[in-house]
């Protein structure tokens, strides 16, 4: 892999980030300062040449730009890309709608969530996320389960956990969520909750 191509690299980089590509999330958190950030923090902060440079570099096992030029002087074709951490990073639930827009929208206006990219004329996948906590939408043309099946056997459909669950339950009693089980101790000892959205999924809210 030559010079030139490396920087190629950082350019396409950049180029995402400015397209608000979320695949490029990951990436970015490899540097210190955005290790803490969410995919919608880290895409939204200015995202510099040098910055993409420095994770090319990174991905090349160097520890800065330089570094990777030097090595690329000394041997050019004895580069090769340091193996990723074997680590789990995140997991997000998805759900099915039957609108998508639909669904984004409820759980922007009522459960308080951003909306972080719709895909699709009309919408037929989404992401929402509120702080952490991040929920995949997707369209199908029937529903999931049979009719009173999820009510029946008491189906999550996601489990969100809730720094402060009294404060976020007040805050949903103000916005008139539909909710399956108010606020309640569980057995456990947490307390939670449980709303539904438009599509009949039931969202468990704890802490």
């Amino acid at each position: 892999m030559s010079l030139e191509n490396f920087k190629k690299q950082a350019k396409l980089l950049v180029r995402w980030h400015r397209e608000r590509n979320y695949s490029v999330g990951g990436r970015i958190r490899q540097l210190s300062r955005y290790e803490d950030l969410t995919d919608t923090e880290a895409l939204s902060l200015p995202f510099p040449l040098n910055e993409a440079q420095e994770i090319i570099a990174l991905e090349q096992g160097c520890n800065s730009w330089a570094e990777l030029k030097q090595s690329l002087k000394k041997a050019p074709n004895t580069i090769r890309r340091a193996p990723a951490a074997l680590k789990l990073t995140r997991a997000m639930p998805v759900l099915y709608v039957s609108d998508v827009q639909a669904a984004a929208d409820f759980y922007r206006e009522k459960l308080g969530f951003t909306i972080d990219f719709l895909h699709g004329q009309p919408a037929f996948y989404a992401s929402v996320s509120r702080d952490e906590a991040c929920i995949h939408l997707r369209f199908v043309h029937q529903p999931m389960y049979v009719a009173g099946l999820r009510e029946k056997e008491q189906v999550i459909a996601a489990f969100l956990s809730v720094a402060n669950v009294k404060g976020l339950f007040a805050e949903y009693q103000t916005r008139k969520v539909p909710f399956v089980h108010r606020l309640k101790k569980e057995p456990w000892g947490q307390s939670s909750f449980i709303v539904s959205d438009p599509d009949g999924n039931a969202l468990s809210f704890a802490g």
